[in-house]
């Protein structure tokens, strides 16, 4: 597991063991955990999402499978990191939670065939698709809903593609503790080597991008004061305050 940190004012990634995590940049240091910023695990480009990715999810909806992936992007304006406030627009009054597994693109790169999906993966993290879902509903199309600043929250961590097996791994959403989503994200649509093709054959992927895959059922409301966890076995759990 790695993560992107920050301590005084040096910004590093680093290999997270236990509480400790170990720089390999530059000279060796190692910190304790509670000595460093958690910042997100990457700088996107682009955030690009997949809706309605999850069979149970178009079950619980009552809508059809779609016989393509649903994108929608979101800016890296967007993007905060684990322990990061989200926060709620005052031009808005509701707004929801998504618990997403997020893949992390390692390699530039386009038109990539679906056997080689895995080659450009940096690894897997946590994502939790914020939506002001009134707008949503409002607007009709979703840009202005998904991409309010801190809508994006994601991390704490990447799991290296050896370590993660992102065909078996459970995913829960919980609220003040409450659990809110219990899925499995063997339950996706479009698998994982699928969105690469289906999305690097229409834009060039970057370093450090995310690919959002979609949420499981059980989305719901957010409040003021509330505690929103996204936990994937594998992983770990992200976790964020709205305020």
């Amino acid at each position: 597991m790695f993560g992107r940190f920050r301590y005084n004012n040096n910004v590093f990634y680093g290999e997270v063991k236990d509480n400790m995590v170990t720089s390999p940049e530059g000279s060796y240091m190692e910190y304790d955990l509670s000595e460093l910023e958690i910042l997100p695990p990457s700088q996107p480009s682009k955030i690009i999402c997949v809706g309605l990715n999850y069979h149970d999810h178009a079950t619980e909806l009552g809508l059809v499978v779609s016989q393509a992936p649903i994108l929608f992007l979101k800016p890296p304006s967007s993007v905060i990191g684990h322990n990061g406030k989200i926060l709620y627009p005052k031009v808005s009054n509701r707004v929801d939670f998504e618990a997403e597994l997020a893949v992390i693109i390692g390699k530039k790169c386009k038109s990539i065939a679906y056997d080689r999906a895995y080659d450009v993966i940096a690894g897997f993290t946590c994502f939790n698709d914020i939506t002001a879902r009134d707008l949503q509903q409002k607007d009709g199309q979703w840009t202005r809903a998904k991409c309010f600043d801190t809508f994006a929250p994601v991390g704490p961590y990447i799991a290296p593609v050896g370590d993660f097996n992102p065909e078996n791994a459970s995913i829960i959403s919980r609220v003040n503790g409450d659990i809110r989503q219990n899925s499995n994200i063997s339950r996706l649509i479009f698998d994982i080597p699928y969105l690469i093709e289906f999305i690097s054959g229409i834009m060039t992927l970057e370093i450090g991008d995310i690919i959002a895959t979609g949420t499981p059922p059980g989305v719901g409301e957010l409040h003021k004061g509330d505690m929103v966890e996204v936990e994937i076995e594998g992983i770990g759990t992200l976790k964020n305050e709205v305020v």
